[in-house]
C-alpha cells in the first residue's frame, strides 16, 4: 500500500472514531425566568436554581462564570437555571422572598433546598447546585 492510501485510511479511521463517540450531554439551560416555566419545572420535580441578577451588579458578574461552568458539567445537566432580572421583576422577588440581587435559590421540585446571597466562592456555589439534585 502506498503512502497516500495509508494516509487516507488513517484519516478515514479517525473520522469514523469521532462519529462513533458518544455525544456530550447538553448543558443545562440558563433561561430567563417566567412564572409558567418555573411552575412547570417544579411540577416536573426538576432540580432548579434561581439566579437573581442585575446587569450592573459586580458580584452577579463574578457568579456568572461559575454558573455557566457548572451547567456545562454532566452532573448538573438536568439543573434548570432561571435568571430573574432584579431591576425588572419585583413581583417574582416578593414571591420568592428575595430581598437582594446576587441571590441563588436552589429547589428540588417545589422544595427549597438552599439559598445564598453575594457568594462568589465556586465551592459554595457547587454545594448549592448539589442541594438541588
Amino acid at each position: 500500500m502506498d503512502l497516500s492510501r495509508r494516509v487516507v485510511s488513517v484519516v478515514f479511521a479517525l473520522m469514523m472514531a469521532l462519529v462513533l463517540l458518544p455525544a456530550p450531554s447538553p448543558a443545562a439551560p440558563m433561561v430567563t425566568y417566567s412564572k409558567q416555566a418555573f411552575v412547570e419545572a417544579q411540577n416536573a420535580g426538576k432540580p432548579i436554581v434561581v439566579f437573581v441578577h442585575a446587569t450592573w451588579c459586580v458580584t452577579c458578574r463574578k457568579q456568572e462564570p461559575t454558573l455557566k461552568q457548572l451547567t456545562a458539567e454532566p452532573a448538573f445537566s438536568q439543573v434548570v437555571v432561571f435568571v430573574v432580572d432584579y431591576d425588572k421583576d419585583k413581583p417574582t422577588l416578593r414571591e420568592l422572598n428575595v430581598p437582594d440581587r446576587s441571590t441563588l435559590v436552589a429547589f428540588n421540585g417545589k422544595t427549597e433546598r438552599k439559598r445564598s446571597s453575594f457568594v462568589i466562592d465556586p465551592t459554595a456555589i457547587r454545594a448549592l447546585f448539589e442541594s438541588a439534585l
